[in-house]
């Protein structure tokens, strides 16, 4: 939801290199993300105990405020659990579900999501989608905003530094904007806040129903 390249009229500018390096920097300090059957068993016994609960057994989330984590990039998973754990990401929910995983444990876990399928919702209001549309993939000149594309790609697909988008719960995805918006989200903040501070009301509702409908 980021064109890191772009400047605003205010003269803000965001260095993509810059924020993709540090992203990669990050990547690279956890473990090789590969995973022995026996890791694996134990990502799938850890979500059966207690990631089903929010999250769903193939992480599919039935609910609107949890995240969707079936398709999500491994390395991106394993990244935030690391840093709900650190408390560097705020989360009176998710820390303590962090606290005991080790970096073992947060890899397969982020692989065992990451081979699930994610489907899209289909849209219900073609104007609105239509908003949505137009500010994923070309922002809005008028207000300095930047594309979601630029970053998250045409589809929403993502980069294992950066997160899937495509197919998330609306709800979440708002959530998510107006936290960063606020500096209430404590991880991914520095460019994410100048990108949620642009969006008017309108774009962030229409943007988050326009992701749901990627596949």
């Amino acid at each position: 939801m980021m064109n890191c390249c772009s400047r605003s009229r205010r003269g803000i500018q965001l260095n993509c290199k810059s924020i993709l390096t540090l992203g990669l920097v990050a990547t690279l300090s956890l473990p090789v993300l590969a995973a022995t059957p026996e890791e694996m068993a134990r990502a799938e016994e850890i979500v059966g105990g207690r990631c089903f609960l929010c999250h769903g057994l193939q992480g599919e989330s039935a609910s609107p405020v949890f995240p969707r984590l079936a398709g999500q990039h491994s390395e991106y998973i394993a990244r935030q659990l690391a840093d709900f754990k650190s408390g560097k990401r705020k989360s009176d929910t998710m820390k303590p579900q962090a606290e005991e995983l080790t970096p073992v444990e947060m890899k397969a876990l982020g692989l065992f999501f990451e081979t699930k399928q994610v489907g899209s919702r289909p849209g219900r209001d073609a104007e609105l989608l239509a908003v949505g549309r137009y500010v994923f993939k070309r922002g809005n000149q008028f207000s300095g905003l930047p594309s979601c594309a630029s970053c998250h790609g045409e589809k929403g697909l993502g980069t294992p530094q950066l997160p899937r988008l495509a197919g998330q719960h609306p709800r979440y995805i708002e959530d998510q904007l107006k936290q960063f918006n606020k500096r209430e989200r404590t991880n991914d903040n520095a460019v994410m806040h100048t990108i949620a501070s642009k969006l008017s009301e309108l774009e962030t509702h229409a943007v988050a129903e326009y992701i749901a409908t990627l596949d």
